[in-house]
């Protein structure tokens, strides 16, 4: 448990009014949101001072969060609100965990659901309800240390895969140790669906997974490309991130979602973000990741009730979705945070704008289908860890397997 968020309801001064009501929370990346969740509950104490929030210990990762969330379900000990990943929503809906939101709009008298962006939306929303309100939204960028670049004798900026290899053996050639870190460990195989949908391919179709054809192999072919080309060393998503914010590597493609706990963090260097690179020329989609809020309480107290909708619509709302902004690198799902709130922000902060210069191209993030499609993320997962490790070199191989063990599990 983050004390020191628990404790921020203290360092305000304010006292708890007699009746006040009680509502627990769940939300992940504890290293991302615990400065984020703090400026929210300042904000929404003042608004709201009869609720106390009560936040859990924080989920590892979204994988982490959907697990969580179905052992607390059959324990009997679900919080209140949950935040889940965009791709992790819908088995929470298809076990009657999430409750439908429509009867809480239904009441908001000044609740507009074009507030959101309709694409953000439309990733919560299941058999023509809304289950979840969109907290925030992310998109894949490239994270580049501008002092390395220069010095390793880069210039531009890459805009393909072919381009960014090549320029970490220009940086190779210039003395530069560790040139580039490429996300393939991030949560829910969001690299290897970007890759899929920059060739404008989903991943899923049809209840199916789409592993069998010629853009899944160009995608473990582009890994492979990637990894030996740049010579990219075996780190975990931790030390990557720990290791570019101490101006350790040149390159880092990565969710836009660090660039605020990186630039808080970030030794003596320049940071500049970039478009995600493409295959053959610009990406043509990419997926969203990010999280939503899920009302998943199994209180029969309509005051509870009441006090977990209030919360999990003031933390989706223009002020909310602004703190997200300010405070990570996720983009606010709210038109009111960016159009109105946020109206000069992203002039002053350029490198966040990069990822919202890229929603024409977001994409669905897909969970896979079945009961075992999180062990269908840890089967891609161990696949693209082997090219890491160099226990594969050749990806046609790869791909058969992929595609054995996968349609094993379904």
């Amino acid at each position: 448990m983050k004390l020191k968020i628990l404790g921020v309801a203290l360092t305000l001064g304010i006292s708890a009014p007699a009746f006040a009501v009680d509502i627990e929370v769940g939300y992940p990346y504890s290293h991302l949101f615990d400065v984020t969740y703090e400026k929210i509950l300042k904000d929404f104490k003042k608004a709201h001072p009869d609720i106390n929030v009560k936040f859990r210990a924080t989920y590892e990762h979204y994988e982490d969060g959907t697990n969580t969330i179905l052992r607390e379900a059959v324990a009997g000990n679900l919080p209140d609100v949950t935040m889940q990943g965009l791709n992790r929503q819908a088995i929470l809906v298809q076990k009657g965990i999430a409750k439908s939101l429509e009867p809480y709009i239904a009441k908001e008298a000044d609740f507009e659901k074009d507030g959101y962006h309709q694409a953000m939306l439309d990733l919560s929303t299941f058999d023509g309800e809304v289950y979840g309100l969109p907290f925030s939204v992310s998109l894949p960028v490239g994270y580049y240390n501008m002092d390395i670049m220069e010095a390793g004798g880069i210039d531009k900026l890459p805009s393909t895969w072919d381009e960014v290899v090549a320029a970490c053996q220009t940086m190779k050639k210039n003395g530069v140790k560790n040139p580039m870190f490429w996300g393939w460990n991030i949560t829910g195989n969001w690299f290897m669906q970007a890759l899929m949908w920059s060739q404008n391919e989903p991943i899923v179709g049809d209840g199916k997974v789409n592993l069998g054809g010629e853009p899944a192999l160009v995608s473990l072919q582009t890994m492979h490309k990637l990894f030996r080309g740049c010579e990219m060393q075996n780190l975990n998503w931790k030390e990557a991130l720990k290791s570019f914010s101490a101006g350790e590597i040149g390159m880092m493609f990565w969710s836009t979602s660090a660039v605020g706990a990186v630039e808080r963090s970030k030794g003596d260097f320049v940071l500049q973000t970039g478009p995600f690179p493409g295959i053959d020329g610009p990406p043509q989609g990419l997926p969203a990741g990010g999280n939503a809020a899920q009302l998943v309480s199994q209180s029969d107290d309509p005051a509870r009730l009441d006090a977990a909708w209030t919360f999990l619509k003031f933390v989706t709302s223009g002020v909310g979705a602004a703190a997200v902004a300010e405070t990570t690198g996720y983009m606010p799902p709210n038109k009111a945070a960016n159009e109105i709130i946020l109206a000069d922000f992203y002039k002053q902060n350029p490198n966040k704008q990069t990822a919202v210069t890229q929603l024409p191209l977001l994409r669905e993030w897909f969970a896979y289908p079945g009961d075992n499609g999180l062990a269908i993320t840890q089967v891609i997962y161990d696949g693209m860890e082997a090219i890491v490790v160099e226990d594969k070199d050749d990806m046609m191989e790869l791909q058969e397997e992929l595609v054995e063990e996968v349609d094993d599990l379904l």
